[in-house]
């Protein structure tokens, strides 16, 4: 769960956001593009090649000259956070993957607030679910109490979800995927290939016990999203296989990543949250600074 104490513990971070978070994507920027947007700018003199139906014909009335209105193009930013809500992110001891993905994404959700950034908060499982609740900090605290009510369940079916959630980007955007990727790594190659016009950044969530795989002897090992269910005897080799599987399986997550220039990191829930900020605000910002 998130509590007032989590978010006032995000105060600590001011004099970082202030400096390094989002800063390429400050909505009170605005870039000077003839008649892109809706923010008047200035007058110029018409010259021959100019759009005639941008004269102000108002002006022509009081000075018989013949002038052009500019507008500055709004660069409307805002920060997309997509946290996996499948019951497979219902795994942890002291704290779920989905409670830790939750609070990253509050975080993020807090930076975009403190810099007058746009931010939308989403979780997918089986479908996509999207926030729509108020501005400002009214919608901060509106989408802790989303995140906080849901309970992760169903089937991941992140290609599909991702792309339904593509075709609602207009604007260039930094988009944040949370999930513990535990699935084909060539679907999020599919989906970054889709997002390739938008600064991503890729974080995914494990649980220290599914790092280190601490069991052992005969078990029953229950798929938490289909429900299949394996009898088997945990040894020693089996367990430097899967290490080996896992750390495979995370490089070529990265690799995919690097690929398209997105950010990727990969944490363990035992991890102090402030350090995950930390590293994410620090090298893994540096990509749109």
């Amino acid at each position: 769960m998130i509590d007032t104490g989590f978010l006032r513990q995000l105060d600590r971070f001011d004099i970082v956001l202030k400096k390094r978070v989002l800063s390429a994507y400050s909505g009170q920027r605005q870039s000077k593009n003839l008649g892109a947007g809706a923010i008047f700018f200035d007058y110029k003199d018409y010259v021959p090649g100019d759009d005639f139906r941008a004269i102000d014909w108002n002006v022509y009335a009081r000075t018989e000259n013949f002038f052009v209105r500019r507008y500055e193009e709004e660069r409307n930013a805002s920060i997309h956070v997509i946290v996996d809500s499948s019951a497979s992110m219902d795994f942890g001891a002291k704290i779920t993957k989905y409670e830790y993905s939750s609070m990253i994404a509050i975080g993020f959700s807090y930076m975009a607030l403190r810099n007058n950034e746009r931010f939308e908060v989403s979780t997918f499982a089986e479908k996509l679910n999207l926030f729509r609740s108020k501005k400002g900090v009214s919608k901060l605290a509106g989408t802790v109490d989303i995140l906080n009510r849901i309970a992760p369940k169903g089937h991941s079916k992140f290609q599909e979800c991702l792309e339904q959630y593509k075709q609602g980007i207009r604007n260039k955007s930094l988009i944040i995927i949370i999930s513990d990727f535990l699935f084909d790594a060539h679907e999020l190659e599919a989906t970054l290939t889709r997002f390739r016009r938008n600064d991503v950044i890729v974080v995914q969530v494990l649980d220290k016990s599914e790092r280190d795989f601490l069991l052992e002897g005969d078990m029953i090992l229950e798929d938490s999203e289909t429900g299949n269910s394996l009898r088997t005897t945990i040894t020693n080799r089996l367990v430097e296989n899967y290490a080996d599987s896992l750390l495979d399986h995370i490089y070529a997550l990265k690799s995919i990543c690097d690929g398209f220039d997105a950010k990727f990191l990969s944490v363990s829930t035992s991890t102090p949250i402030f350090d995950t900020f930390y590293t994410l605000l620090g090298e893994g910002m540096e990509m749109i600074l």
